[in-house]
């Protein structure tokens, strides 16, 4: 399904560094599962060693774009950049302008809140609505909703100019640009009580794990081969054991026969005769 959005003329879009003295908008989160959901997303990419240093992952990051000689900045909840240029030493990057700073944006997703203007507004002009804004300004090829209070995903593609709905496989989406699958998982992450997660997997159906998840999975392994090596131990004492026993059972053997041997040449009797 693509979703038809208002035949208002395009503006006029150029791509102009932001003015160093240019305050951007510093909103309140709108949904307060926002920055742990946004994190979590990160961090199963960054665990995975997927995220190049000239790739940029960013939450609640200010996008620019200049409509009609006006700065205009969106900060989606998650996105994705495959290719940034660098910034000067010691520069902390304030904000991003595509086509000037690097490559365009190619994942942006929104979790869902209750703000007008907001995921599904396709309003034309000033504020402009997001989703106007991700389809017809910054065209970003894949554009992910998700509601973390109903549970439900959705994925757009940008096909000839405009946003159709995808549908997915078993509940996951193929997100192209990081050829990876993306779906909701149920289950928790220490800290949080969320138990609803965006989770990626990749093309073979594996799941990325956090890097809590990869350290877990590397303390039990650790564990593992620590009781692994114990038993080792364990079974070399016994072996040890079992050769001094042996030897303490031919010693005995010796001392019985040395006995032996003494008592019958006490009796006159030569024990190595034949």
């Amino acid at each position: 399904m693509v979703l038809a959005t208002s035949k208002h003329k395009l503006p006029i879009i150029t791509w102009e560094k932001l003015p160093d003295d240019f305050i951007l908008p510093d909103d309140p989160v709108e949904n307060i599962q926002q920055p742990p959901l946004a994190a979590a997303v990160s961090d199963a990419l960054i665990a995975a060693n997927l995220i190049k240093p000239d790739m940029l992952i960013a939450s609640n990051f200010g996008i620019v774009a200049n409509i009609s000689q006006k700065a205009v900045v969106k900060a989606p909840d998650w996105l994705y950049i495959p290719h940034v240029s660098p910034v000067a030493a010691g520069v902390i990057r304030r904000s991003y302008t595509p086509n000037l700073e690097g490559s365009p944006v190619a994942v942006v997703m929104e979790f869902l809140s209750d703000t007008e203007y907001g995921e599904y507004s396709i309003r034309p002009t000033p504020p402009y609505g997001k989703l106007y804004f991700y389809e017809q300004v910054l065209q970003v090829p894949t554009y992910v909703i998700f509601d973390p209070h109903t549970v439900t995903l959705e994925v757009r593609h940008l096909e000839n100019g405009r946003y159709a709905l995808q549908e997915g496989t078993s509940g996951r989406f193929w997100i192209p640009e990081l050829e990876l699958f993306l779906g909701i998982w149920q289950g928790t992450r220490p800290g949080s009580d969320i138990t609803n997660w965006l989770r990626w997997w990749d093309e073979a159906g594996n799941l990325l794990l956090w890097s809590s998840e990869q350290a877990e999975l590397e303390r039990q392994r650790a564990e593992a081969e620590r009781q692994r090596a114990e038993a080792e131990r364990q079974r070399a004492e016994a072996e040890r054991q079992r050769a001094d026993n042996a030897t303490e059972q031919l010693e005995v053997e010796r001392q019985r026969a040395e006995l032996f041997a003494a008592k019958l040449r006490e009796l006159g009797i030569n024990p190595e005769a034949p």
